[in-house]
């Protein structure tokens, strides 16, 4: 069986001192695959060098809207320069988050909007961001078309859901599904198309119930997310490996020629 982790912030600080050794146990654990998403330009370099040092590794480049304070415009044409010189699998994470005080909302629309017309021109997915800000994001994923991608940290409303899959999306699922308390996330995960999901860990946040809220996620805890999963369908363990690898595979096809060592198992 082998899995892929479609969000890991293997570039964190929280992973300074044993990088590498994540990155194995991943691997070992039967996670082919592993897309680590940018969130500003400081960031850039690290997840393409990522990327470029374990082959079961690939970047995704974008502007997070909580570090659009920090972003200038030609933050933009920097960003562009790297899709064509480094063809990273998505434009990402890139999104809006209405949830934090003091959030700048003109600015942070400005940002997605700009990413969004880059993944357009580039032809690829977008890995979105979507906190307290779905409708919202819907409105500029109609306005300005791409190339389908994820909804990271999936928690919005089955219709909300059902409007990404109809916009050719893919729904993120990760450690907040194994909390029982989650129950509009479980009740998500049990009922979409299982076709509409793909999995993540969101490492080094978002620690599933097990490692306990605060503590350091990572990579190697996703076979056991998709346990939880496959126990909330009735489903086997393989059966969901296989779907949500091949759902992954569809959403960003480069990841099956940047990770050259990603074939999925039957």
């Amino acid at each position: 069986m082998t899995f892929i982790d479609t969000h890991c912030h293997l570039d964190a600080a929280e992973f300074d001192a044993d990088r590498d050794a994540v990155a194995r146990s991943a691997y070992n654990s039967g996670v082919t695959g592993i897309i680590i998403p940018a969130v500003e330009r400081a960031n850039f370099a690290a997840v393409c060098k990522l990327a470029e040092q374990h082959a079961h590794c690939a970047a995704a480049l974008g502007i997070h809207p909580m570090y659009v304070d920090k972003a200038q415009p030609q933050d933009l044409a920097l960003l562009a320069d790297l899709i064509e010189k480094k063809q990273p699998v998505a434009v990402g994470e890139i999104g809006l988050d209405f949830f934090v005080q003091g959030f700048n909302r003109e600015r942070q629309e400005y940002y997605f909007s700009e990413q969004l017309k880059l993944a357009r021109r580039f032809d690829l997915p977008v890995i979105l961001h979507v906190r307290r800000a779905i409708d919202d994001i819907l409105k500029h994923l109609r306005r300005i078309v791409v190339k389908g991608g994820i909804a990271h940290a999936f928690n919005g409303s089955r219709q909300q859901a059902d409007e990404f899959i109809k916009l050719g999306f893919k729904l993120g699922f990760g450690g907040a599904m194994t909390y029982s308390r989650a129950l509009k996330i479980r009740q998500l995960a049990a009922t979409l198309p299982l076709q509409a999901i793909v999995l993540e860990t969101d490492a080094p946040d978002i620690a599933p119930e097990w490692i306990g809220s605060g503590g350091r996620n990572s990579p190697d805890q996703l076979a056991k997310i998709a346990q939880v999963l496959a126990d909330l369908r009735g489903l086997k363990l393989a059966e969901v490996a296989e779907i949500t690898t091949q759902n992954a595979l569809a959403v960003m096809p480069k990841i099956a020629q940047l990770c050259t060592p990603l074939h999925v198992q039957h």
